[in-house]
């Protein structure tokens, strides 16, 4: 049996993942008390394979129940070790802000605080020690919906090892740094394309400003090193066990430098039969 638990902050996107995850042929149960989810998952077992791929969405929403989650969690992953897996959605406060003020929802705490950003930093501080836990950590503050679900598919949708996902993606310093990274690269030392009239409008996905931007002697050793330095990385986390590596390449507008480094290093990368997922944060901006 595979059971995938998914929390995380409140607006940060887990209905998205448990729409997908349900796309993709997992049961999907919303808001289960924490303390029943080891017995139901003794029932599953119970179905001799009848549900197999299960999805638990659990928050702040259960109240004063949710305090018995990590203690919950922590005996099931003694029990089932590889086949759970914890799925934890994050968001900026501003973004989330954005979002309540959006769609007008309240947010779950709201009636026990004397404001939403105090409400927000309580889950936050509540949701920590999950954080610290999990086995995916996805930060949604500039994910589209279709984006984030195509993360999701990425992870699950086909059978998988133990083996590591690696998410390469670019991103502009001018919409901010990706916080879910693991490891951020800046090559805005390289020469920018931007300044080149006829390369302004395309981006690093396009062989034109791919071939100049690596037609610099500096380009092509960055390149060199940043992929030498992974390849010996890259075993050392999976021997660590990690389930999700976010390696980042930031230029000034993430369109033409960073997707450039992304695209080439992932790759190489994949070419290495590691799993990667590439993904360009701000390429339409």
């Amino acid at each position: 049996m595979q059971l995938v638990i998914i929390t995380g902050m409140s607006g940060s996107g887990k209905s998205t993942v448990m729409r997908v995850l349900e796309d993709i042929g997992f049961y999907c149960i919303d808001n289960l008390p924490p303390l029943l989810i080891p017995k139901f998952v003794d029932i599953c077992e119970q179905t001799g394979g009848s549900l197999n791929k299960v999805a638990i969405a659990v928050d702040i929403r259960t109240g004063d129940m949710f305090s018995e989650v990590y203690t919950t969690l922590k005996g099931l992953r003694k029990e089932m070790h590889e086949h759970l897996k914890v799925i934890f959605t994050e968001a900026s406060d501003e973004i989330l802000l954005r979002r309540y003020k959006e769609t007008r929802r309240r947010h779950p705490l709201l009636e026990k605080c004397n404001s939403l950003p105090e409400a927000i930093q309580i889950e936050r501080e509540q949701l920590q020690p999950l954080q610290a836990i999990s086995d995916y950590y996805i930060e949604t503050s500039r994910l589209s919906t279709a984006q984030l679900g195509e993360e999701i598919r990425e992870i699950f949708l086909e059978n998988k090892t133990d083996s590591m996902i690696i998410k390469v993606m670019s991103f502009g310093f001018k919409y901010g740094v990706s916080t879910e990274a693991d490891l951020v690269f800046d090559v805005r030392c390289v020469p920018n394309p931007y300044y080149i009239p006829e390369l302004k409008k395309h981006t690093g996905c396009e062989s034109c400003v791919r071939d100049y931007v690596m037609s610099f002697s500096q380009s092509q050793e960055l390149l060199q090193k940043i992929t030498d330095l992974l390849e010996f990385l890259l075993p050392l986390y999976i021997a660590e066990g990690k389930s999700q590596l976010v390696v980042a390449f930031g230029c000034t507008g993430g369109k033409h430098r960073s997707v450039t480094f992304a695209e080439l290093v992932g790759d190489a990368i994949a070419a290495k039969e590691y799993r990667v997922h590439k993904v360009h944060r701000d390429i339409a901006k």
